[in-house]
């Protein structure tokens, strides 16, 4: 009877790992995962606050935007970083300059738990210290990335935020399934930035992480793990993940812009919301207050400041 059992174990286990063999779940992480403002942009305002920023960036970060022009304002927002030229290098613990830091030395989210409002993401408390909050996860986003866990998928984060703040995002997620019983590796595939001597030269290695390089990074990624696309899961925001999106089995918008929405709805997407009405409203008035900021001249006036994603 026993020998039996153990049969039918094995069985079943066997039957899993082959349903879920050559299947991911991939996440944008800006707006997807946490609450916008993005990680970057959090990043950007600690540098100034504390003026890490040398003067001189801004006019490199113009320069390198008048270069960038006939690429589109996208390329802009993603692909210029110059304003992090010789800013020190920190790893995604926040190792390496603990002046500007984004994360706490225990690097797990705070406020994520049964005491937080359904759908609802906000920010942990201020630290006394003078490092800035960490973004906390969707409390739907989280049960979705739990259940992509538990079924064996690949779990990757795609961002177009930097390499050192989405594998922060990575070790905190992991930290939250692991408190749930869930053991998982999750993959981050983000802007990569040369350094020099342990600085950042603002300059980006490969490709920024936006538009249709997400997809052609997922499609790389695919020959990697001999993934099969048309079982996969994607989740993203905004339109610039409609590529993303359109290349998998089972694309989901969340939290989507309504550009998106528009184009989910006529691919027959899923629609989610994992934040609260207000928020979304909210952030659809700083988009529209952006743009007319951009369509002013702001951006020339201001610099980076004013684009910084």
């Amino acid at each position: 009877m026993n020998r039996r059992k153990e049969v039918e174990e094995v069985k079943e286990v066997n039957e899993v790992e082959e349903k879920s063999y050559g299947v991911a779940a991939v996440f944008d992480v800006d707006g997807t995962l946490v609450a916008l403002p993005s990680l970057e942009r959090r990043f950007f305002r600690t540098l100034r606050y504390r003026k890490k920023i040398p003067a001189r960036n801004y006019f490199l970060w113009l320069k390198e935007a008048m270069r960038l022009l006939p690429r589109g304002i996208s390329a802009i927002l993603h692909g210029n970083k110059m304003y992090l030229r010789g800013v020190k290098v920190f790893d995604e613990s926040g190792e390496g300059d603990g002046d500007v830091s984004t994360w706490h030395k225990s690097g797990r989210p705070s406020g994520v738990g049964a005491s937080q409002a359904e759908g609802q993401a906000t920010l942990a408390p201020p630290p006394r210290s003078s490092r800035l909050p960490v973004p906390t996860f969707y409390p739907k986003a989280i049960e979705r990335v739990a259940w992509h866990a538990k079924q064996g998928h690949e779990i990757v984060l795609l961002s177009g935020t930097l390499e050192p703040l989405a594998r922060a995002v990575a070790r905190c997620l992991e930290e939250e399934l692991s408190a749930r019983g869930i053991t998982a590796t999750i993959r981050v595939i983000a802007t990569r930035l040369e350094q020099e001597d342990g600085r950042w030269t603002g300059r980006v290695l490969g490709e920024a992480m936006f538009g249709a390089a997400k997809a052609r990074a997922a499609k790389r990624l695919t020959a990697e793990l001999r993934l099969d696309l048309s079982r996969c899961f994607a989740y993203g925001d905004s339109a610039q993940d409609r590529w993303l999106l359109s290349i998998v089995g089972k694309a989901t918008a969340v939290n989507p812009s309504k550009e998106l929405a528009s184009f989910a709805n006529s691919r027959g997407w899923p629609i989610l919301a994992w934040e609260e009405k207000q928020n979304r409203t909210q952030r659809r008035l700083s988009a529209l207050l952006r743009a007319i900021r951009v369509n002013r001249g702001v951006a020339e006036k201001r610099g980076p400041r004013a684009l910084i994603a």
